[in-house]
């Protein structure tokens, strides 16, 4: 039975797809996942795709986005972090859970929010994802709106725009238009293997908001 397979333990670093899954069979699995378990989740397609991270990813994925706030206050501006919050929306068929994300140009219509709901929502300006991004998540990203996702995979960032409803990979941020961060980010996680991290958080904080 498929609700057989949902309750079974992923070792770390393993990814179970299903398919086809209704929207209300996916509905039915969120809930019984529930709200407090390592695995994350994507949706596009009536394909279902559900990943538990490895111990690494996690660390990766905390340091990307300290280094995203210490961007954002080099910048002056104010954000909402809603971190792997759950997007989804029936009418595109799509659901994801990111890594990490932010609300920057839109973070006034979050403030306060537990829950989103992107029939009346924004969806977050900023995604990131620390691994390769599946087909299944990348569709359900564009089908969602999201603007700017970044994937951090094998000591390299890439940075994809949405236009016209697909991605295209860009060598400057639209959110940090003005840091390389393309080269910042990869340099500064190798720098966190050497130092630590917390050093390394003080060295990228010196070189960005000096």
């Amino acid at each position: 039975m498929l609700s057989t397979s949902i309750r079974l333990q992923l070792e770390p670093g393993e990814r179970v797809t299903l398919q086809p899954v209704s929207w209300q069979r996916f509905e039915e699995i969120l809930g019984e996942l529930g709200d407090r378990r390592l695995s994350r989740i994507a949706y596009a397609d009536q394909t279902l795709e559900i990943m538990a991270p490895l111990p690494e990813h996690e660390r990766s994925k905390v340091f990307i986005a300290d280094l995203v706030k210490l961007l954002l206050k080099a910048q002056k501006r104010r954000w909402e972090p809603l971190g792997s919050t759950t997007f989804k929306r029936e009418e595109m068929s799509a659901g994801i859970e990111p890594d990490d994300c932010f609300y920057i140009q839109n973070y006034q219509a979050v403030i306060g929010k537990d829950r989103i709901d992107l029939t009346v929502d924004p969806p977050p300006d900023l995604a990131i994802e620390t691994d390769v991004t599946s087909k299944t998540e990348l569709f359900a990203y564009q089908a969602l709106g999201v603007p700017e996702l970044w994937i951090y995979t094998k000591g390299k960032l890439k940075i994809n725009v949405l236009e016209a409803g697909e991605y295209r990979e860009v060598s400057v941020s639209p959110t940090f238009p003005s840091f390389a961060v393309i080269d910042l980010i990869p340099q500064f996680m190798q720098r966190a293997k050497i130092v630590g991290v917390s050093q390394a958080l003080e060295e990228f904080e010196l070189a960005v908001c000096s």
